[in-house]
Parts: C-alpha cells; structure tokens; sequence
C-alpha cells in the first residue's frame, strides 16, 4: 500500500518480508538503493514505485516454478510491469496515475552465501541483487554481451554514487 510522505510525495517502495523476520537494516539499504535508481532513471516523479518481497529459499523457489517454469532456487526474481518504451513513454508524457512498475523478490539466505563466496559485505550484495532486479525491471537484460554490459555500467554506477564497495 502507497502512502505519502511527510513531503506529500509517493514513496517509491513497498517492502514485504515474506516468511523471514523483518529488519530495519535491509529496509534503509533497499531505501536508499532504489532512491538514487529512481533519481539516476529520471522516473522519480512517475508515481512508479517498486514492491520488493524479502524471503527464503523454499519461498523464491516456490515463485520461480510458478511463473517461470524452473524449479530451482534463485537469489532474486524480477517481475516487470512495463516495457522499456512504455517507461520512456511515461517519462515524455508524465505518468500521473499510481502503477507498479513491478516486482522484486529477493532470497536473502542466498544474498548472504553470495556475499561470503565474493568476500564482500551483506549490505553491498543485497544491494546489488535490488538494483539488478531493478534494472531488469526498467527493460535491460543480460542475455547478449551487449545487453549485459550495458546493464552492469548501469548498475555499477548506481553503487558507486552510493559508496557501495565490493
């Protein structure tokens, strides 16, 4: 559920942990990441906002069978609304109704496997599956070489505004 802030301006979030407890730490992170993606992405003022749900690995593998055919766990599942010229249409004609631009659903037992296997911190690999998942959800991709460097330029921009080291 959207509310406004003390600004009167939409928040660009919903966080929903599903089956794991929640934690104010993981909230301010996803906070912040997705704020300055938002603002990098120029769809700030969209009343586009983001539904994240937090959860485990039986759960994000349960969502993975259901709508994608794979059953398999994953580190995070990315649910978009729009295509990529709807978004830049949105931007062009200013979007005035309240939409979704989609779904993210991060296993956060994975993120933290993968941050030891990297040698980094929690906070830098929740952080990068938020704004992968976010970008895919703006219309990128990483399935040609092309598509993937352009998505990881973006995303790597996005930590470093952030000071978001590996």
């Amino acid at each position: 559920m959207q509310k406004e802030s003390k600004k009167g301006s939409i928040e660009l979030l919903q966080i929903s942990f599903l089956d794991i407890d929640e934690n104010k730490e993981y909230v301010r992170t996803i906070e912040k990441v997705i704020k300055r993606a938002f603002e990098e992405e120029k769809i700030d003022k969209l009343n586009l906002y983001v539904n994240i749900i937090l959860t485990n690995p039986k759960n994000i593998k349960k969502i993975n069978k259901e709508y994608r055919n794979i059953d398999k766990s994953t580190d995070v599942l990315s649910f978009p609304m729009f295509e990529k010229d709807e978004i830049e249409f949105m931007r062009k004609n200013k979007n005035d109704v309240l939409d979704v631009l989609g779904d993210i659903v991060i296993s956060l037992e994975q993120v933290e496997e993968q941050a030891k296997e990297y040698g980094h911190s929690f906070e830098r690999e929740l952080s990068y599956m938020v704004i992968h998942g976010f970008y895919h959800l703006m219309g990128y991709d990483h399935i040609d070489e092309e598509d993937k460097k352009a998505m990881r330029e973006k995303e790597e921009n996005i930590l470093n505004l952030l000071d978001i080291k590996r």
